[in-house]
């Protein structure tokens, strides 16, 4: 779904050249044939079949919302779905252990860490005879299809198991376990796998199921001991999960602006000690009152000796003398409620994971369904458990930059932008040209961490810095400063908008920018905000023809709530609104569950944009999500009501249903409201709020840190080019299209795109673009709340081998 943080595997899915973003590149490899269950409708492909699920391994948060959208969508096409309680346990063991699953008994888990279910390790499976009597436990309940969430040791078990299935059929044949009519019912056992693993160890996936909530525990974590730590100007060791896999350090470091990570794929340099040391130094003579250090558990030096929390401690109070404390998070990294973006990558992997199974031939092999970017996809499974012990092959053998590689792309540009930002130095030797920054529109979390990496990476470049305070109303009117490296140092995690910023346009005060511009010796602009930041550029370009002084290159970088900038998948702040909406709708589910017969109108932020409304409601398992780009009429909100009224006839006697703010001018939150207020009379109440601005402030989410820090040091690496590049005789001079670009996530690429050339993408009357990915979510919404309506299978993903890929990171910084 999204790649801010995503780990993209270095043996990545083979796409149709169609299919392809710009700037992707894909090696040679074969596309399996289209699977043949082709046109048959979603609603009836399940009839007659039946699909077991189970977890297994270490939990991770985002299992249960799995577990409840292989039930949902497993009972929507018609299948019988089973529960296997305790992991490959209960498949052993049977009885009760494996029981129907219905409907209500999923309800309220989506918002539940760990696992409902249960997971065990399970030593009887890995035996043949365990195996036997999993075997048997299946074929006498007619399963043929079997959903594995857990780790790649859980997967290969599954894989496995598929290989065995007509060995173990003939024996339990033989001995009289099961009758030839079973056996023969139960010919073939599809396996379809989910990755459920906080540590983000997997290749072929962007991001396992529970990393993002991992993050999340950590950084709350990471947030409330750099306060202690200021107070006493300590130096705080944090040790986080990670035996063989550095991804929660990496996106932890980077998070928080550490001042050194330890990961098992890179080892520190023979004298580390000595740079740590040094490094810590200089950071509290820039005026910090604090060092943070995070370690991963498997860290280790360049011949395999382990480094440890203790020892990071014993040597910095030993040459440094500073007070020194260590954290080791444990298992609190896997407990908690699952982040929105692991609830909504788990439900859509649960819908994938349902049509794999009933899709599945005797010929296919066992899979693991994924997200590429924005993009399901199947992948062999034993390829990616391959690749995933290469990687481990890799570090034991000492060919640690082959790790990093196997690691992936975006693995490789994290570990790239954090030793920038860490450890290089500003050059004696400056560039000569300035580059100033400002934040445009509303405040956005992460805007602080885009403006951060800008200044910092600008500064590595040799640029003179300058900060633009209030937009492009402060640039008018000269509010800019010089802003220097130590300036910025702890913005990372601070929410809102510290230059301060408004929706002011520029073309009224063109005269004025332009005399600032020359006043300041202005080179290049970085924008960081929302969709007046994209209007604004298009302004200045418009400009260039009136005055020379808007000659210069300028990147916008899309940071808003509403996440409606066009070219963009994703805007900086868009993930933390989700993770407040989806907070406080799991409060208000909590007080209907209490009070019973009770509905909640939630209305979101996004103007006319449905985002926040459509993916809080995915992740919050609401019943209905009104947005503006699906007009609904009268007799819709009527069905709704309908619905609610049947609802509440189950077990599940409460409802919830979101309001994007703008869906429409007649039918408002108060008309609903009493709509449903009326209509419900005598059979259920209801209630309503108004999220507002509370969407806008907070904390940002580790992917907005993480996202805002990538996309502000991409920016200033396009600008330092671009500058260049435009540079005549000392003079910059910058008017083709390809000069005022805006970068935007496109599926899995970071990309530059003219900001004229998405004009013919915008709908400016409504602010958003004329083309919206996430639109294509809505009907799993629909299918999770139990709506009989028709999913479209045309655009699901068919198998597809791993390739091999020339492994470059994205760019230069």
């Amino acid at each position: 779904m999204r790649t801010g943080t995503s780990k993209e595997s270095s043996l990545e899915p083979v796409r149709s050249a169609e299919q392809v973003p710009q700037g992707t590149q894909t090696g040679a490899g074969r596309k399996m044939p289209p699977s043949p269950a082709g046109p048959q409708h979603a609603e009836t492909l399940g009839v007659g079949k039946a699909i077991a699920v189970l977890t297994s391994g270490g939990d991770a948060q985002g299992m249960n919302a799995a577990v409840r959208a292989v039930v949902r969508v497993g009972m929507y096409t018609g299948a019988k779905v089973f529960f296997v309680c305790e992991g490959y346990q209960g498949l052993v063991d049977g009885g009760d252990h494996i029981k129907e699953a219905t409907w209500e008994s999923v309800s309220m888990m989506l918002q539940l860490g760990g696992t409902v279910i249960g997971s065990a390790r399970c030593q009887d499976f890995r035996t043949r005879e365990g195996r036997l009597r999993a075997a048997r436990n299946l074929v006498k309940r007619g399963i043929t299809n079997l959903c594995v969430i857990g780790g790649d040791g859980s997967l290969t078990g599954a894989d496995t198991f598929r290989a065995e299935w007509g060995g173990l059929l003939a024996e339990l044949l033989k001995t009289g376990g099961i009758t030839a009519e079973e056996a023969q019912r139960s010919s073939h056992l599809n396996i379809v796998g989910m990755v459920g693993s906080i540590d983000n160890d997997f290749c072929g996936t962007d991001m396992t199921i529970g990393t993002d909530s991992a993050l999340h525990r950590i950084i709350e974590i990471v947030d409330a001991i750099t306060t202690t730590a200021q107070s006493h100007q300590r130096t705080f060791v944090l040790e986080v999960m990670g035996r063989h896999c550095g991804y929660l350090a990496l996106i932890t470091a980077l998070a928080c602006g550490a001042d050194w990570v330890f990961i098992p794929e890179s080892p520190p340099e023979d004298d580390w000690e000595e740079h740590l040391c040094r490094r810590l130094a200089e950071t509290r003579d820039g005026g910090s009152r604090l060092n943070i250090i995070i370690v991963a558990e498997g860290a280790i030096d360049k011949h395999g000796k382990a480094i440890t929390s203790d020892d990071i401690k014993t040597l910095v109070v030993k040459r440094l003398g500073y007070d020194t404390r260590v954290t080791i998070l444990g298992h609190v990294q896997r407990g908690g409620t699952p982040s929105a973006f692991d609830r909504i990558l788990a439900s859509r992997m649960g819908v994938e994971a349902v049509m794999a199974l009933l899709e599945g031939t005797p010929d296919t092999p066992a899979c693991v369904v994924s997200l590429s970017g924005n993009q399901a996809v199947r992948l062999p499974l034993m390829e990616c458990v391959q690749v995933t012990k290469d990687v481990t092959t890799a570090m034991n053998e000492g060919r640690f930059e082959d790790a990093v590689k196997l690691r992936g792309r975006s693995f490789q540009n994290n570990w790239n932008v954090y030793k920038l930002l860490a450890h290089i130095r500003p050059p004696a030797t400056k560039s000569g040209y300035t580059v100033a920054v400002l934040n445009v529109g509303a405040p956005a979390a992460g805007m602080n961490a885009a403006v951060r990496a800008t200044v910092r990476i600008g500064l590595i470049h040799g640029h003179r810095m300058l900060a633009v305070h209030d937009g492009f109303e402060g640039l008018a009117f000269g509010m800019v400063e010089e802003i220097g490296w130590n300036t910025v140092g702890s913005w990372t995690g601070l929410g809102g908008s510290k230059l301060g910023t408004k929706r002011t346009l520029p073309k009224k005060y063109f005269e004025e920018i332009s005399a600032n511009i020359s006043k300041f010796g202005i080179h290049g602009l970085v924008i960081i905000g929302g969709f007046e930041a994209f209007t604004g550029g298009l302004e200045l370009v418009e400009g260039r023809a009136r005055f020379e002084e808007l000659c210069i290159p300028l990147c916008i970088v899309p940071a808003t709530v509403s996440n409606n900038v066009p070219g963009s998948d994703f805007s900086i702040g868009a993930d933390t609104a989700l993770n407040t909406i989806t907070t406080t709708c799991d409060l208000i589910k909590q007080s209907a569950a209490g009070t019973k017969r009770r509905v909640f109108i939630i209305e979101t932020m996004g103007g006319f944009c449905g985002y926040l409304a459509t993916m809080a409601g995915l992740a919050a398992g609401a019943d209905a999500a009104y947005i503006f780009e699906e007009p609904f009429s009268s007799r819709d909100l009527q069905a709704n009501v309908d619905h609610l009224i049947e609802k509440m006839k189950t077990t599940v006697k409460r409802g919830l249903v979101l309001r994007n703010e703008r869906c429409n001018e007649n039918y408002t939150t108060d008309f609903i409201y009493n709509l449903y207020s009326e209509e419900g009379k005598g059979i259920f109440d209801c209630r309503k709020n108004i999220l507002g601005h509370m969407q806008q402030g907070g904390s940002p989410t580790p992917f907005d840190r993480n996202f805002g820090t990538k996309m502000g040091a991409k920016a200033v690496a396009w600008i330092t080019g671009k500058i260049k590049e435009c540079s005549r005789h000392g003079r910059i001079f910058a008017n083709t299209a390809d000069s005022a670009c805006l970068l935007g996530m496109r599926k899995r690429s970071l990309v530059f795109q003219p900001i004229a050339e998405l004009r013919q993408q915008t709908d400016f009357e409504h602010r958003i673009p004329k083309e919206q990915w996430w639109l294509k979510l809505r009907p799993i919404l629909k299918i999770l709340a139990k709506y009989n309506i028709e999913l479209d299978t045309s655009e699901t993903a068919h198998l597809e081998h791993l390739t091999r890929k020339v492994l470059v990171p994205e760019a230069t910084l």
